[in-house]
């Protein structure tokens, strides 16, 4: 998993509560595994005026203008900004995959469903809990301001804003480690490969029959 770093880039806002997995990226999509390849069809259905397909070209698709993501001054972002309850609906892990694959890093909401939450983490991206007056307060800067920026330092646990503004927020100590180093649950269990195939060799020793082929 990529490490993450300070990260400075331009905010998206997607002024809607309770987005679900669904929306972010619709169920024909779930057919992959590979992890890549989801950006162009995160949030399809918002992003197009026709019904997308798997391995179909988005090149030539009808947009919706009105989409945020559609809109030259919201180009190239890697912050998306949000409301309640973001990536409600299935557990579907195609859905971190689709924001990322994407170019996004960070969400910033008022509140994000559990498994969705847990599940940015194991693939690279920060979600950031504020409390609503402050999502708020950010929601009318991006409005305001074409190609809003902010900055994001992890270690640190600080948005730094134009103005000069810092917002703390909090995270887990565990999490902000993992994301820090570029692990997730396998990546761990890797850094201990030295102790686990240690242990499998005296285990082999003790109990050699464990490992005899059978002979029927």
């Amino acid at each position: 998993m990529e490490k993450f770093s300070n990260i400075r880039g331009i905010v998206a806002p997607i002024d809607r509560a309770n987005v679900d997995t669904d929306a972010i990226i619709p169920k024909q999509f779930l057919k992959s595994i590979k992890r890549t390849g989801f950006g162009p069809n995160l949030f399809d259905e918002w992003r197009y005026l026709d019904i997308g397909e798997p391995g179909v070209s988005c090149d030539n698709r009808p947009l919706n203008n009105d989409f945020v993501l559609n809109q030259d001054r919201y180009q190239g972002s890697s912050i998306l900004l949000t409301r309640n309850n973001f990536g409600c609906g299935s557990s579907r892990e195609h859905a971190p995959w689709a924001i990322k694959d994407y170019g996004f890093r960070v969400l910033i909401a008022p509140s994000f469903a559990d498994i969705f939450y847990n599940n940015c983490f194991k693939n690279g991206l920060l979600p950031i809990v504020l409390e609503e007056s402050k999502i708020d307060d950010l929601f009318q800067s991006v409005h305001a301001t074409p190609g809003f920026e902010m900055a994001i330092d992890l270690n640190n646990q600080k948005i730094q804003l134009s103005a000069g503004e810092n917002i703390s927020f909090n995270i887990d100590g565990y999490k902000k480690s993992c994301l820090m180093n570029g692990l997730d649950e396998i990546g761990q269990t890797m850094e201990k490969k030295e102790i686990i195939q240690s242990f499998e060799r005296q285990h082999k020793k003790l109990s050699p029959w464990i490992f005899e082929d059978l002979v029927v």
